[in-house]
């Protein structure tokens, strides 16, 4: 592990991923999910200009592999995107019209070998990873899309510390997967060149009031200790028609790896997500909390408010609001069977495996803007998607706790074991959200 980035997404983008893609000297992979014109957008085409003037300049005489990949684009392209699982592959002719890259021609003469591919399956499977591969030596996995918002994210960077079986050769399995069947993961890397002039590495770099950054390199964190965790995409949205029903999600090693933290957890879970629609997340939340076990969730009011109501049937503050009923009403189960008045004066028998658990604590906060900063890149939303079970495992990546990411959409988590990497993370995240969060709900208050 390198590092560990917060702010927004053109606050990391520019100061993180650009850096890296300016450096690249053979292979570029870059996955998002949404591809829209934004600071992001910008900073990745002046990058790529860069680039191609410094290869051009350098007189390089290999070819720069780029791929781009992404899912949605317009409402428009989506209807009427291809069903094949070969997806579209865009038109040199578009990729200044329609996607704001630079021209075909630039790139030609630079030895940089673009493709841009977009897959989509109606009517919500949207392939919802998102990272950045260099010359297979270095990884990021930001929670942002290419895109406008001034949301609240997150950054993991990894580097390469093995030849074989490191962590990014499973990000690069998962991309061959999904994105370029015939790409050869088993080729060797190609060895480290030193370009000739650094004087065309100049990028504008955006700065947001939300920036927090930890190094990662002191924390040990043996391969065995990363687990990448896909979720694949499927096209039935798996609806009940009764709606006390509760439909079972897609058993996906994304799905099953959190329901099975959740049912492990002893001390604390902590959650921040953009939205918590997804019917077995709220059921393993509300049984940690009758284990006792505390539960601390971190969302947002009226995000995304129309998705939620067609991917999911509800709304994120609804389901809150009945996760706090539910809880309270649990709280007063466990009341009343440890209350010696409601078994009609009798004193209740001293066995210890009949005793009722008392609950864990539940704390609900919203995230908001902070009222310290009124700037273009304060955040005004949180994006990032973040779990830590008992302070010693960390799920981080692409899923949100919503019904849209654990029943249709393809995802992407990494989890990774050890308390000195949960504290790392959580740390930063608490810098980010000082003066940033509303208490909405504590049972302890």
């Amino acid at each position: 592990m390198e590092s560990f980035a917060v702010g927004t997404g053109a606050s990391i983008f520019t100061q993180h991923l650009v850096p890296a893609i300016l450096a690249a000297e053979h292979e570029v992979i870059l996955v998002t999910c949404y591809w829209a014109r934004s600071k992001m957008l910008t900073a990745l085409c002046d990058a790529l200009e860069q680039l191609a003037a410094q290869r051009h300049a350098d007189v390089s005489s290999h070819v720069l592999r780029l791929r781009i990949c992404f899912s949605s684009r317009s409402l428009f392209q989506k209807l009427f995107h291809t069903p094949s699982r070969d997806g579209y592959l865009y038109p040199p002719a578009t990729w200044t019209t329609k996607l704001g890259l630079p021209s075909s021609d630039t790139l030609a003469a630079a030895k940089i070998e673009l493709t841009v591919k977009s897959l989509f399956f109606l009517p919500f499977s949207v392939m919802h990873p998102k990272f950045l591969l260099v010359d297979r030596r270095h990884a990021f996995l930001p929670s942002c899309n290419i895109s406008w918002e001034p949301w609240l994210e997150g950054c993991l960077q990894l580097s390469r510390r093995d030849p074989c079986d490191d962590p990014i050769d499973g990000l690069l399995a998962f991309y061959k997967g999904t994105w370029e069947p015939s790409l050869d993961v088993d080729a060797p890397l190609p060895p480290v060149m030193k370009h000739g002039s650094n004087q065309y590495r100049r990028t504008a770099i955006v700065r947001s009031p939300a920036d927090t950054y930890v190094n990662l390199l002191d924390t040990v964190m043996p391969a065995a200790a990363v687990e990448w965790l896909p979720s694949w995409h499927h096209r039935n949205p798996r609806f009940c028609v009764l709606f006390w029903q509760t439909p079972k999600a897609p058993l996906t090693p994304l799905n099953s790896a959190l329901l099975r933290l959740f049912e492990n957890a002893t001390k604390q879970v902590y959650l921040q997500t953009p939205n918590l629609t997804s019917p077995p997340v709220i059921s393993a939340i509300l049984q940690a909390l009758s284990r006792g076990v505390d539960v601390c969730i971190v969302t947002n009011r009226k995000m995304m408010v129309w998705e939620q109501i067609l991917t999911a049937g509800t709304t994120g503050d609804r389901c809150v609001r009945r996760l706090i009923k539910d809880y309270v009403q649990l709280c007063g189960k466990a009341n009343g069977a440890q209350d010696p008045s409601t078994q009609n004066g009798a004193r209740p028998e001293t066995d210890l495996e009949s005793q009722v658990q008392n609950p864990g604590r539940l704390k609900v906060l919203y995230f908001r803007p902070s009222h310290a900063a009124a700037v273009d890149e304060e955040p005004v939303h949180s994006h990032l998607k973040l779990s830590v079970f008992d302070g010693e495992h960390t799920v981080l990546g692409s899923g949100n706790m919503d019904r849209a990411s654990w029943f249709t959409s393809q995802e992407l988590g990494i989890l990774v074991h050890g308390a000195a990497f949960a504290q790392a993370i959580k740390e930063a995240v608490d810098g980010a959200l000082t003066d940033r969060l509303d208490l909405f709900f504590d049972s302890h208050s």
